[in-house]
């Protein structure tokens, strides 16, 4: 039994104030690439479909349009609502779309059934457990006591009918005790979100959603596979991909990945703006459209320095500098003998406790003619 695990596409997703619709477009386009080329046996979708509860047109018809892809192709697909996304809007309709192969775990109310798919060496069951948190287990369980995550995961896994027996496959949207966590993530004070691994114990394999960053938990039977594109700086080390796994008799899992490039990659770029600039002259490739983080090292600011810079770096997303100045930020206090010092010595001094550097020179001769032109001025 073959299968590719997917999760948190966050269709509709804008990163810095950009769209990434484009670029989403383009990475199912290949991740229907890598299925045509593996031919599984079905598709894990593990949350996170969407970046909101309410998602924008243009999101729900690139995920519609994959959708019908899929079922073109005959797989079976299996959908979980994650934490970004509305379940009662992404459920709807299930009942008839299980007709074509596409299935999306209910609402969760308690009850969960397995779907079965079959093959030479037997059954093997999938179990979509939506993303939970200690209310919503509670609601369906007013008697059992429920303080933590693993309490609720511990007890939603318990009410289901799992045959161990047989193989099972559980797919999930839960923070797992261990991982390793990106910028991009929504994160609870003090990790009250975790789960325990143990409570999976009873499946032969764990397709997780919820982290960005493709990992194993302990072993490979417990799997993040990751977002297909990166979605904060970071992520530019990540390596994104989507998670093959094969199942053959009970006991006996594979996992394996296949590389995912984007149209548009993440990048962190450092050095003085003559540098940058050099480089993207003398060396400008196809980077130059990548989506870009500069740190400009300069120690004075470059004078519209965002918008000469994407003249050349045409996705720049941020810009920072990093000098003496954002190094050691002092704290500005008033001046002292403030009546015995001149309009010059108190600006010189406010722009040393800012800026950690003297004016220079023309910066003292600049000031210099001002102020003597706004007393010209004031006669």
């Amino acid at each position: 039994m073959k299968l590719i695990h997917l999760s948190d596409l966050h269709l509709g997703k804008r990163v810095n104030g950009f769209p990434m619709i484009e670029d989403q477009t383009y990475i199912l386009t290949k991740i229907i690439n890598v299925i045509d080329e593996e031919k599984p046996d079905g598709i894990l979708i593990a949350g996170d479909v969407y970046d909101k509860p309410i998602p924008p047109a243009e999101a729900v018809e690139l995920f519609d349009d994959f959708l019908v892809r899929l079922a073109k192709r005959e797989l079976p697909v299996f959908i979980i609502s994650g934490n970004h996304d509305s379940p009662e809007r992404l459920a709807f309709g299930n009942r008839l779309m299980d007709r074509s192969g596409v299935h999306f775990a209910p609402v969760y109310n308690g009850e969960i059934r397995p779907f079965t798919l079959e093959d030479e060496f037997g059954a093997v069951d999938i179990w979509l457990l939506p993303f939970l948190k200690p209310t919503h287990v509670r609601h369906a369980f007013p008697e059992a006591e429920i303080e933590s995550y693993t309490d609720a995961m511990r007890t939603a896994i318990a009410a289901m009918p799992v045959d161990e027996s047989r193989r099972n496959i559980l797919v999930t949207h839960q923070f797992v005790t261990g991982a390793e966590r990106s910028e991009s993530e929504e994160i609870a004070v003090g990790g009250a979100d975790n789960v325990d691994a143990g409570c999976f114990s009873g499946f032969d394999y764990v397709a997780l959603g919820h982290l960005h960053g493709p990992q194993n938990v302990g072993s490979e039977r417990i799997r993040y596979c990751g977002t297909p594109l990166k979605y904060s700086f970071s992520e530019t080390k990540h390596e994104k991909s989507v998670t093959v796994l094969e199942l053959a008799e009970k006991g006996k899992l594979t996992v394996r990945t296949v590389r995912l490039i984007p149209k548009r990659d993440l990048v962190e770029l450092r050095g003085t703006y003559d540098e940058l600039t050099r480089k993207a002259y003398y060396e400008g490739t196809s980077w130059q459209e990548d989506y870009t983080h500069i740190t400009l090292t300069d120690e004075e600011d470059i004078p519209e320095a965002l918008a000469r810079l994407r003249s050349v770096y045409h996705n720049l997303m941020k810009l920072d500098y990093d000098n003496r100045r954002t190094r050691q930020q002092a704290e500005i206090r008033g001046a002292e003998d403030v009546e015995n010092k001149t309009p010059l010595e108190l600006f010189a001094e406010l722009f040393r406790k800012q800026n950690n550097s003297d004016l220079s020179e023309e910066q003292t001769a600049f000031l210099t003619e001002l102020i003597e032109k706004i007393w010209e001025d004031e006669k």
